[in-house]
């Protein structure tokens, strides 16, 4: 061997030997890739600081130089003294509300202990004695303080401590107020139920009636010697929901006021705010089917209903989606976010829901309404006009004049405003590169500070050997264009064949492929990248960021799209020279979950191994509102229900198959996956299942994970 060989060879053995290995307990029981961030910015009155919550201390920072300058309060010296894990300001900023005991129910719902600390006098008060409260808020002049408890809504006022109950008939599993049930909390994302007027005279808040709603039974192992029963309130598609009421409650006489929502009861009311009348109420009204929105405003003094808007879908109006509504500080306007041009966009209206004009239009979507200074009449989102896969800033008049884009950078950018618009802080992300979090000041978009570069976390991802994605474009069966990205290993040979990992998340509105850093499950792709495998991400048909028609082609038959595309993805990497086309498997988890089921059942012979965690497999078992949106009921499309069910399809499992499930999904019931496996052992079908005992939809500790991530590598290296 030559002396130019023998220098080459070390020099490769040295590389390798260098770049250390990623295990499942890096990302599990360690914290070996620790990508750093700014949490809880609160932006404060005057404009020219901000706060956050660092070391049990609420710590006050100058913007412009991003040093701290005081510490408000320091949650140790108190008496008694605080775990502080979370905190509000009161409007007038001269009183914190202070969060400890945090205790989770479900996904966004908790209990926690309050107290409410004076900045002035240096005094701490704990908010009630009468048991833990749930989503306390100020009331605007902060003389108040709302919460929930055991699902009845109180007040308290500060200057003498008095508790008011403003609702007593509140019980678990029948009456709630002041907070939502377990399907609103889940699909509409919110759980504060009650709303202060704007001249804090009034509290506005829901009443759900869940007496009719069937329950659904889980079984608590523990370590007991007889396992528990929680039984919750738990509609399933086609099955009755709440019965929901808005209430209006004066402070001043004690009196309530019942919102007059239409006299159809099965309807959803998944937006409540105030207008800046504090006598109008602004009301969302969504159909069950979810294709017909109303706006009512309603008169707080008379509960009298006046309709505002109406918006009508052939398919379904994405409320998720298109969340956004701001009423003018004028009171003469509002703003509000529509796809009815098949792209998501800004329109003003007039108080009375008159379409004024279009502020943003194209083939593109606002990703994320910003805000609006109503002072210049500017308009600040972020949208995908560059690209589908990236999120960049703009400024636009209220008129929808002088656009201008303020991001430079290509990938993905999020926005935290200040107060008065002054400052921002932009969160940026590409495909190579963690987040960097930059402070800007607005009017001359000039760059003032790097919060955090996140440069050691480069370093070790460099010394672990991490891969950049790269990005891929296929075709789906009739031609759609598709995006995806592959991990490659580090030592990626063209000339070699490699087994490849599919990972799909797939849902409705979901993006997995975009010019971000990391991704759903990256260091454990990153692991298996390490180990001599390419991994695959795709989004098929139906997922995000490229408009109405593009995601609303599988209403009425979730999971026919999807299954096509990913076959036709397997077929697409199949033809890679590098690719070893009879070792393709597919992953996921929940809805990917689902789909991992359906290409192992329905998709034929497309992908030799698949793992599915937490899957829907019939969507009978799920939700009303979040499958009746995609599926309507199962009274009217029972096809849409059957047809692509991985149950149906049982006895065409082909390939090696692993489900996974924890049995204290209180999201996804542990029922999807125990019938799939009984039509599987009826079918004959030979397949892998594990279950985690009480574990929620996540599968949630650290312990567990490493274990689940363990089992995983070890299920893809035998099978695949």
């Amino acid at each position: 061997m030559n002396k130019l060989l023998i220098a080459v060879f070390f020099a490769t053995s040295i590389a390798a030997f260098a770049q250390k290995q990623i295990t499942v307990e890096d990302f599990t029981t360690k914290n070996t890739f620790p990508q750093k961030t700014v949490r809880g910015i609160n932006w404060m009155k005057d404009g020219k600081f901000y706060s956050t919550l660092e070391n049990n201390k609420v710590v006050k920072y100058d913007i412009t130089t991003s040093k701290p300058v005081e510490i408000l309060v320091d949650g140790s010296t108190l008496s008694p003294q605080i775990d502080i894990q979370g905190y509000m300001f009161s409007g007038d900023e001269k009183k914190l509300l202070l969060q400890t005991s945090f205790e989770n129910i479900y996904r966004r719902s908790f209990t926690a202990n309050y107290f409410v600390y004076d900045l002035t006098t240096k005094t701490v008060r704990q908010l009630s004695a009468h048991g833990k409260q749930s989503y306390a808020a100020f009331s605007p002049d902060g003389s108040k303080v709302a919460f929930v408890r055991e699902n009845n809504l109180y007040y308290v006022t500060l200057s003498d401590m008095q508790e008011v109950q403003v609702t007593t008939d509140g019980k678990f599993n029948h009456i709630i107020n002041g907070t939502t049930d377990w399907v609103y909390e889940e699909e509409f994302s919110f759980v504060d139920g009650f709303y202060w007027s704007p001249d804090n005279k009034k509290l506005a808040y829901y009443r759900f009636d869940e007496s009719a709603v069937r329950e659904y039974n889980l079984q608590r192992w523990g370590k007991t010697l007889y396992p528990t029963d929680y039984r919750f309130k738990y509609p399933k598609a086609g099955e009755a929901n709440s019965t929901i009421e808005i209430w209006i409650y004066d402070l001043a006489s004690q009196q309530k006021v019942k919102a007059d929502i239409g006299t159809e009861k099965d309807i959803y009311i998944p937006r409540v705010k105030w207008t800046a009348n504090g006598n109008t109420l602004s009301v969302r009204r969504l159909n069950r089917l979810q294709n017909n929105l109303d706006i009512l405003h309603i008169n707080a003094s008379t509960g009298a209903a006046t309709l505002v808007l109406n918006e009508k879908s052939n398919t379904y109006i994405d409320l998720e989606f298109t969340d956004d509504l701001l009423y003018l500080a004028d009171g003469k306007q509002f703003i509000y976010t529509s796809e009815r041009d098949g792209f998501k966009h800004l329109y003003l209206y007039s108080i009375e829901g008159t379409l004024l004009h279009q502020i943003t239009s194209g083939s593109f979507e606002v990703a994320q309404f910003v805000g609006l200074d109503e002072k210049n009449k500017t308009v600040y989102y972020t949208s995908t006009e560059v690209s589908p896969l990236e999120k960049q800033f703009y400024s636009i008049s209220l008129d929808g004049k002088k656009k201008v884009k303020l991001s430079q950078a290509a990938g993905v950018h999020n926005i935290n405003m200040s107060t008065g618009f002054q400052f921002y802080i932009d969160y940026y992300t590409t495909a190579t590169r963690p987040t960097a979090v930059s402070l800007y000041k607005t009017k001359d978009n000039a760059l003032l500070k790097v919060l955090e570069s996140n440069d050691e976390l480069a370093r070790i991802l460099d010394d672990y050997g991490f891969v950049a994605k790269e990005f891929f474009s296929l075709k789906a069966a009739d031609g759609t264009p598709l995006d995806g990205y592959m991990l490659k290993p580090k030592n990626f040979d063209a000339g070699k064949q490699y087994p490849v990992l599919v990972y799909q998340y797939s849902g409705p509105g979901s993006q997995n492929v975009n010019n971000t850093w990391g991704g759903g499950h990256f260091f454990f792709h990153q692991m298996l990248v390490q180990k001599g495998y390419i991994v695959a991400v795709i989004d098929s048909r139906g997922t995000g960021a490229r408009g109405e028609k593009f995601k609303k082609v599988t209403y009425k038959q979730l999971g026919k799209y999807e299954l096509e595309d990913l076959i036709a993805g397997a077929k697409f990497l199949a033809t890679l020279e590098y690719v070893d086309d009879s070792r393709i498997g597919i992953w996921g988890w929940s809805y990917g979950g689902y789909m991992s089921s359906l290409a192992m059942t329905k998709g034929g012979d497309a992908f030799k191994m698949g793992i599915a965690v937490a899957p829907v497999t019939n969507w009978r078992f799920y939700d009303t509102i979040y499958t009746e949106r995609y599926l309507q009921t199962p009274q009217l499309n029972a096809g849409g229900y059957d047809d692509n069910s991985p149950t149906t399809y049982a006895d065409k499992l082909q390939g090696n198959f692993l489900l996974i499930h924890g049995t204290g999904d209180d999201n996804v019931h542990f029922q999807n996956s125990v019938v799939l496996q009984d039509a599987l052992i009826n079918a004959g079908k030979q397949f892998e299942s594990f279950y985690y005992p009480d574990k929620h939809h996540s599968i949630q500790g650290a312990k567990t994970k490493c274990h689940l991530y363990t089992m995983m590598l070890n299920y893809i290296q035998e099978n695949l």
